[in-house]
């Protein structure tokens, strides 16, 4: 079974829905802007919140590298524009309703045990630099788990 892009391998490019711009496509950062796609189970849930309102609180480090965040789950975009509102989240979160991204990405959560949950984002985030080629690779174990943002950041901090 193929794992999904790994580090080194062009990225999966992909146009989603957004609570920013109506339609948002991967291939709009190219050549311009590297790229921290994260990948979170559900708005609202405690650990998505806190993860991505921790993007939330470092975007202007992670801009200043040269970085866009984009948050993805699997939610419609209805609940990202109320979420991104009650939470005050100014980057893009796009919504993978229909499943095709985390397809692509080998990130889709059949069934979460622990939680209950199926057909999620499994959380994980993917650093794609200007060209396309992801230049970083976490996946959450577990949903509990948070990213290792200040390894985002290095990893930003090594991109031209």
């Amino acid at each position: 079974m193929n794992p999904g892009p790994e580090v080194g391998d062009k990225s999966p490019d992909f146009t989603l829905q957004s609570t920013i711009d109506d339609r948002l496509a991967l291939g709009d950062y190219r050549g311009r802007k590297n790229v921290v796609l994260a990948f979170y189970l559900l708005d609202w849930t405690t650990v998505c919140t806190k993860e991505m309102c921790t993007f939330r609180d470092r975007l202007q480090e992670l801009r200043s590298h040269g970085a866009e965040v984009l948050g993805i789950s699997v939610d419609s975009i209805f609940a990202h524009r109320a979420f991104a509102e009650d939470e005050n989240i100014e980057y893009p979160l796009l919504s993978d309703f229909n499943r095709e991204v985390v397809r692509k990405y080998r990130v889709l959560k059949e069934f979460e045990k622990s939680l209950g949950y199926r057909n999620v984002a499994q959380r994980s985030v993917f650093v794609v630099d200007k060209e396309g080629i992801v230049r970083y690779k976490w996946v959450a174990d577990h949903p509990s788990q948070e990213p290792k943002y200040d390894e985002i950041r290095e990893v930003l901090e090594e991109l031209p």
